[in-house]
């Protein structure tokens, strides 16, 4: 149990001329859940699928929970759950059948008519896999990943295509989880989700590692509030309102009626601003004052193109 859940060192894995992973280094202690996260071709896939077995890397070397995922695959399966993207099913599986399917193959798993009322499924139990909803597909994915309690979790974009009440569902049944000690390693593109539930964030980009830590210590700049949002109306100058402010703030329209000043945030910088409006004219509405988010700076570390 001195292991930590998974530790990745110098890893390397290429496919012809493309280098997906590229010297990343992470370790994830036992208990936490890390958010893995990274704009498309960042090598987030390559680098879960290294740690499930199902590639061997070209270079560096691959713990999870103390094995070897390729050499110790026979080992370390009962003691790891997966859950990929897009459920893995069979289309005509009804959803009870698939989940006792799983729940055969563990030597402990959990009640699965439970853990289908736990996920929301209950009523969706003899319906074939093929007419669940996405999130619904999700779900049950989620449940056989669980049913064997295992010790890891790998968690694939978990909440893809649900609706905001079984996102919540999950989102509980994940902090669960942690309380009782699982480790899981989620990807997800939802920085509200990495926010609300990581320990630790690991945000990665052309297969290396960019930055890490909690969600707090990304988002917080020098101890400090960082930024101050208001709603106004819409195309105000906001070079005349970063003039009315202290050197080196920044001012811009991060969307119609929307406004974001950034720097170090205090009494006086927020009645400046609210100055500002006043000579304008202008009400500001819901004005904010906090932390950048974790969205912001993802895109500051990864870029604000698309990525294929």
């Amino acid at each position: 149990m001195n292991n930590p859940a998974v530790e990745l060192t110098g890893l390397v894995k290429t496919y012809g001329s493309t280098t997906a992973v590229d010297g990343l280094d992470l370790r994830m202690e036992r208990g936490c859940l890390l958010a893995l996260l990274g704009p498309n071709g960042a090598g987030k896939t390559t680098t879960v699928e290294i740690c499930e077995g199902f590639r061997r890397p070209d270079k560096g070397k691959v713990r999870v929970l103390g094995l070897d995922p390729v050499k110790d695959s026979a080992a370390l399966r009962p003691r790891v759950g997966i859950m990929p993207q897009g459920g893995g099913a069979y289309p005509g599986v009804r959803a009870d059948e698939m989940l006792a399917l799983v729940a055969s193959c563990a030597a402990n798993p959990l009640d699965p008519a439970w853990l289908l009322d736990v996920l929301g499924l209950a009523a969706a139990r003899r319906t074939p896999f093929k007419r669940l909803s996405g999130g619904q597909q999700q779900r049950l994915s989620l449940a056989c990943a669980l049913i064997g309690r295992p010790e890891l979790v790998f968690l694939d974009e978990p909440t893809a295509g649900m609706d905001p009440q079984a996102r919540r569902l999950v989102w509980e049944l994940l902090a669960a989880l942690r309380a009782d000690g699982v480790s899981v390693l989620l990807t997800t593109h939802l920085m509200e989700e990495a926010e609300a539930l990581a320990d630790q964030v690991v945000i990665v980009d052309h297969g290396k590692v960019v930055v890490e830590g909690s969600p707090h210590a990304l988002t917080l700049e020098s101890g400090e509030a960082a930024q101050l949002r208001f709603r106004a109306r819409t195309r105000l100058d906001t070079g005349l309102l970063a003039a009315a402010l202290p050197e080196g703030y920044r001012v811009s329209e991060t969307a119609p009626g929307a406004y974001l000043v950034e720097g170090a945030v205090d009494p006086q910088v927020v009645s400046a601003v609210t100055a500002w409006c006043a000579q304008q004219g202008v009400l500001p509405e819901q004005l904010q004052v906090g932390r950048r988010t974790l969205e912001e700076v993802f895109l500051e570390l990864t870029g604000r193109e698309l990525r294929a």
